[in-house]
Order: C-alpha cells, then structure tokens, then sequence
C-alpha cells in the first residue's frame, strides 16, 4: 500500500487508512494492534505508534490497558472506573441480598469482556474489602456485604 521513497507522512497515511477502516465498519470497537499495522502496511513499530498517536489526537481513538486501543465514537459513553467498582454496582443493580450467591467469574469475565484472571483480581480485591465471601476453590462466592453508593455530581 505505501509505496513511497520518503518515510514522512507515512503514519498519517496509515492513520488516514484506519479511519476509513472504522467509518466502514460501525460494529469496530478495537482497533488492529501494532503488530497487525506494521504486517499489514509493512511499516515499523514507530510508524504504527505514531498513527496511534494521531488517531487518539483526532479522538478517533484512545488507549486501553495492556498495549491496545479502543475505538472512541461520539455519543458513546464508556465507564472508566476501575473493574472492581462496575463488580461491585452487580450487587445493587441485580438487587442481591447479603448472603446470596454472586455470578462465577467465568460468566463475569464474559459479561465485562475480560479475562478470567483481570475478574478474579477484581473479585479478590472485593473479598478483602469485606464486600464478598470466598467459599473457596469451586464453592460459590456470596455477598457478605452491601456497597455504599455515592451520589455523584
């Protein structure tokens, strides 16, 4: 695709070509990862970081943990809070009593879209807050106490 002599503006041409990937493609939330720009376009790994870095400029596009990148469209709200906390909005959300059972984490982990070891992390920091009850490995978690909602502004 980008048979020039001259590296410059190479990146915006990438950048340009992955915006038209995301307009023509309302479902896309992720974009490709830099492995996948630099095989595609046969660029380097600064190359593809830069039109990363235009694309999140142009808020087309912002980064998310673990090296990848999302796809930022408008009218869309994403909820940024730490995963433990959106766990945590499960047990009154779903109206969940204290000593009821809590989902697994393999149902979590699909429902949030995240791995199972991120849930059980988020889980574990939920059981030392006092907020779950461990029944150990294969035993159902339950809600050893109600989270404290805070009205916010």
């Amino acid at each position: 695709m980008l048979e020039q002599s001259s590296p410059r503006g190479t990146f915006l041409k990438v950048a340009d070509a992955v915006k038209t990937r995301i307009d023509a493609d309302p479902d896309m939330s992720e974009l490709p990862s830099a492995a996948d720009l630099m095989r595609d376009y046969k660029i380097s790994r600064g190359v593809a970081l830069r039109a990363f870095g235009v694309l999140q400029k142009d808020g087309v596009a912002e980064p998310v943990r673990g090296g990848r990148w999302r796809v930022v469209r408008a009218g869309t709200s994403v909820d940024r809070r730490p995963l433990d906390q959106r766990v945590a909005d499960l047990i009154a959300d779903e109206h969940l009593e204290v000593g009821a059972p809590f989902p697994s984490t393999s149902v979590l982990a699909d429902r949030f879209g995240v791995s199972r070891p991120t849930m059980t992390k988020a889980l574990d920091k939920l059981e030392a807050a006092g907020m779950l009850a461990s029944g150990g490995q294969g035993k159902v978690r339950t809600v050893r106490a109600l989270p404290i909602r805070e009205e916010r502004s």
